[in-house]
Parts: C-alpha cells; sequence; structure tokens
C-alpha cells in the first residue's frame, strides 16, 4: 500500500488497529500523534465505542461541536441511551434527505451504521450507494451479506480490489465473504485471519472469525479452544458468547452449557439483537400457551370460532 504523506503514515498503525479489533492500541497509536488531526481523532473516538466507553466521547464532543466528529457523538448517544434512539434515527434520517455526496464520509459511516443497527439494511445501502470510499464499500458487502445477497456482494469485493487488493478492509471482507460461501473457503478465510493475527497481534475480531471458520468446517475441540481465550481476555464478550452458543448445539452436550452461555448474553447484553429476538420469540410462546395451554379450559370450537 503506497502511502503519499506523513499524516498517512502516522495514521497507518492508528487505522489498521481499529479495523482488525484491537481498539486499545489504537488508542495508544492515537495518543502518541501530537499533531492536530481530524481522520486521527475520529479513529481514536471511534475506538472509545467499539469499548463501549461511551462517556468519555459524550465528555469530549460537545453537542455544539461543528467538526464531523458530532456524528461520533450521536452515535455514543445512540449505542448508550434506549430512550434517544429513535431520535438520533430521525436525527440522521433529516440529514440524509439532503446532498449526501456534500456530508463528511463520517456522517454516511456512523449512519450507516446505525441503520444496520436497527436492521434498516436498505436505508444504510441507499446512503452508501455510489460512495467508493473502501470503508463504505465494506459497509455495503457486510450489509449485503446480512441480506443474502452473496451475489451482490461479490461485485461489491471485486470493487474493493481493484481498488486496493491488499488493504486490510478489503483482505477482511474476502474473509467475511468466504465465510459466506462455506465449504472450501472456509480454509482461505481462516488463513486471512492468521495472517492479521501473526502480522500484527490476535484481537477478539480476528479470533471469533476463527472460531466461525472451525465451526463450519467441524473442527469443534479447535473452535472451543480459541472460544476460551476470548472469554479469557473479556469475560462478556457478546461475539464469543454466540459462537460458544452455536457452539453448544454443534457438539450435542447437556442443555446446561448453552443455557448458562444464554443466560450471561440476556443478562450482560440486553439490547442486543439477540435479545431482541428471544424476548419476541419469548413472548409470542408465552401468549400461545395462555391461549392453547392446559390452563385455558375454553373448548376448541370456541377459540377456532
Amino acid at each position: 500500500m503506497s502511502r503519499q504523506s506523513n499524516e498517512v503514515d502516522e495514521l497507518f498503525d492508528v487505522k489498521n488497529s481499529f479495523y482488525i479489533g484491537n481498539y486499545q492500541h489504537c488508542i495508544n497509536e492515537a495518543n502518541k500523534i501530537n499533531k492536530p488531526s481530524l481522520e486521527k481523532d475520529v479513529f481514536l473516538y471511534r475506538a472509545y465505542i467499539a469499548q463501549h466507553k461511551y462517556r468519555v466521547v459524550l465528555d469530549e464532543i460537545k453537542p455544539n461541536n461543528e467538526t464531523p466528529l458530532l456524528a461520533l457523538r450521536h452515535l455514543a448517544e445512540y449505542l448508550s441511551n434506549k430512550s434517544r434512539k429513535e431520535a438520533i434515527v430521525d436525527l440522521f434520517d433529516e440529514k440524509f434527505k439532503g446532498d449526501i455526496n456534500a456530508l463528511d464520509v463520517i456522517w454516511i459511516i456512523v449512519g450507516a451504521t446505525i441503520y444496520c443497527n436497527e436492521g434498516t439494511y436498505e436505508s444504510a445501502l441507499r446512503i452508501l450507494h455510489g460512495n467508493f470510499n473502501l470503508e463504505c464499500l465494506s459497509l455495503q458487502l457486510q450489509c449485503l451479506l446480512n441480506m443474502s445477497r452473496v451475489d451482490l456482494a461479490k461485485q461489491v469485493l471485486q470493487t474493493m480490489q481493484e481498488k486496493d487488493d491488499d488493504a486490510t478492509l478489503t483482505q477482511l471482507s474476502q474473509a467475511w465473504l468466504n465465510i459466506q460461501l462455506g465449504g472450501e473457503k472456509l480454509q482461505d478465510a481462516f488463513f486471512i485471519f492468521q495472517d492479521f493475527c501473526d502480522k500484527f497481534s490476535p484481537s477478539l475480531l480476528l479470533m471469533n472469525g476463527q472460531a466461525v471458520c472451525y465451526i463450519g468446517q467441524q473442527k469443534y475441540e479447535d473452535a472451543e479452544n480459541v472460544l476460551r481465550e476470548c472469554l479469557n481476555r473479556d469475560p462478556n464478550n457478546y461475539d464469543a458468547l454466540i459462537n460458544l452458543l452455536a457452539l453448544s448445539q454443534q457438539k450435542e452436550k447437556t442443555n446446561s452449557q448453552f443455557n448458562r452461555y444464554l443466560s450471561q448474553v440476556l443478562d450482560e447484553h440486553k439490547d442486543s439483537a439477540l435479545v431482541a429476538t428471544y424476548n419476541k420469540k419469548q413472548s409470542e410462546f408465552d401468549r400461545l400457551m395462555m391461549q392453547y395451554g392446559a390452563s385455558n379450559n375454553t373448548a376448541v370450537e370456541d377459540i377456532a370460532a
């Protein structure tokens, strides 16, 4: 990858660390740079958000901030304050009614991130369309994978490869696509994650990627070892717990292990997509039990009527 200026040289480790999930290293590297840089600050605060340190962002980026950093304040508020989520989504909806191309790219990245969290992938794709920033393309690919549009995701990856085949985001996007494709592609994805672990240092993001590859290849013991290491680093890591839920089902162990991980997710990640889906299904099940369960003495003919 060519580096065209001293600033790019200085920020390479900052950005690369963020992309592979080494958030503390990203923060440490950013703090070493004394030269003022909006782009440096963007990655610094994004790393704090990734670590769930929302208070740092909310304290340091004021509501009257006139730079694109304001978008990150909104993201921190969206993720930390459930009662403000709808208002933040409305704010971005209004923001994107104007000329999207006139906005700084961080507004688009944050907006797409929020829409993805809301599960409105079409809205995310709408604002990402036509933007050839590598991170925007990577977000497009993730949206398409979530929508099971592997065919279109392949086209986005090809665009990324033509732009910069060696870039970290391009390589990671290749790995995510390979996981979706499955089969022999799982080994290719594993090698990408391993290559980054060898070049830099293993992060929870990279290790969880490896574990998913192992599970897809039915290498359950290897997957469990990697996921145990993830929990050693972060006992409440959401991705590791979700992967352990999947793994415990594949290994056909007793339900106690599955229930233990599920309880931990329900307790520690109350605002996650999985918990929201679980609670919805639980409510629906309870409703059906009330309607058709043994405690309901209403005749079947009357219920059907």
